[in-house]
């Protein structure tokens, strides 16, 4: 835990002091990048002498960053180069020639294509199952992976009860903490093994930079986890590590104007006939809102719903003046992309939409206003 937090502080606290240093005269609250590639090793002692020999195992600008998610995640964490980096060292540090592994059907699709491309083939059985289920026995599985809420559906799994399942079985068990984000939801503390996310989403939330990482309370599946990523070398750059700790002091903030904006979005779509299938896990009438609501701190800045043909979404996009036609979510600007096009098994028209931090009354007057003008 970082210089001045206690156990009773609030998300907007922790966010503002996790991972920052003792405060020294004279020395600024989060210091600068340390960039470099080699550093000075002791003649003697060779890298035994300090925690920094080599920067690709070593960097502090990345520890601090590391010891900031973890204080929220509640657990140990490492950092990678991106979100896709994360999931697959964990996929490929844990499983091996004869594992089963239990996905999730409807979650991110570049895991699905990495299972079927990569696992597949080393000899790894892949099994799938829809996150709001039904989940098949877990005897023989060694990893179940949850993604909740998952992207782009927005289903949510009840992570505790799947957690008891599956050690119950044997099996470990991850989870995709991506679109919750920390401040959403601690899988750990819910029963999981390992978190793993892309920080390139709302954790650091500026669409400046790409991150992934992943947290564990358990020392030895932590120590695996580090020996893939220095013998790979799949680590953030120095300046990346420290955009994302700058970042992460308003997360806090970020978030419940993302979650206000997704709220009233979500008002506003239901009361549009010509749009369909509206999704958003804070709704009470949300067939996620069951289980969001117990496991859920806070509901994220995303709605999905469905314009009917893709020609429609593309004059949606053109027509709007605060929503950027753009992949990727949880960043300041309210964006959103026909998940179709990116291998997604949704309908041509589905949309995933990213609410950001716009005034909530201009950001409805401008849907508004673009929903308008594609009706025939």
């Amino acid at each position: 835990m970082s210089a001045d937090l206690r156990p009773g502080d609030g998300d907007g606290t922790r966010c503002v002091y996790a991972g920052l240093p003792e405060p020294v005269p004279g020395e600024p609250f989060l210091p600068g990048p340390v960039l470099a590639a080699p550093y000075h090793l002791d003649p003697w002692q060779g890298p035994a002498a300090s925690p920094n020999g080599y920067g690709r195992p070593d960097n502090p600008t990345r520890r601090r960053l590391e010891a900031a998610i973890g204080e929220l995640e509640g657990g140990d964490c490492l950092a990678f180069a991106t979100g896709q980096a994360a999931v697959t060292a964990l996929l490929l540090t844990v499983l091996h020639s004869g594992d089963t592994v239990l996905l999730p059907a409807d979650g991110y699709f570049a895991v699905r294509a990495f299972a079927a491309q990569t696992l597949e083939p080393i000899g790894v059985r892949v099994r799938y199952a829809p996150t709001a289920g039904p989940y098949p026995s877990f005897e023989g599985v060694r990893l179940l992976l949850l993604e909740t809420p998952a992207n782009p559906g927005l289903d949510v799994a009840d992570v505790a009860a799947l957690a008891a399942a599956a050690h119950g079985a044997g099996a470990l068990v991850a989870v995709d903490n991506t679109t919750a984000t920390p401040l959403g939801q601690r899988p750990l503390d819910l029963g999981a093994d390992l978190v793993v996310a892309s920080g390139t989403k709302a954790l650091s939330g500026h669409s400046d930079l790409l991150l992934g990482y992943v947290a564990t309370r358990d020392a030895d599946l932590l120590d695996a986890l580090r020996v893939w990523r220095a013998s790979t070398g799949a680590v953030p750059g120095a300046f990346d590590a420290w955009l994302a700790h700058r970042s992460l002091a308003t997360l806090d903030l970020r978030l419940a104007r993302q979650s206000a904006n997704a709220a009233a979005v979500t008002g506003l779509l239901l009361a549009r006939p010509d749009v369909q299938g509206v999704r958003w896990p804070g709704r009470p009438d949300d067939p996620a809102y069951p289980v969001a609501s117990t496991q859920m701190r806070r509901f994220p800045g995303i709605v999905s719903f469905d314009l009917g043909t893709a020609e429609r979404v593309g004059r949606f996009l053109t027509a709007a003046r605060l929503v950027a036609a753009a992949t990727s979510f949880g960043g300041l600007h309210t964006s959103a992309d026909r998940r179709a096009q990116w291998g997604d098994d949704t309908s041509p028209g589905f949309v995933r939409l990213s609410c950001g931090v716009e005034d909530t009354v201009d950001l409805l007057a401008d849907l508004t206003a673009a929903l308008d003008a594609t009706v025939d």
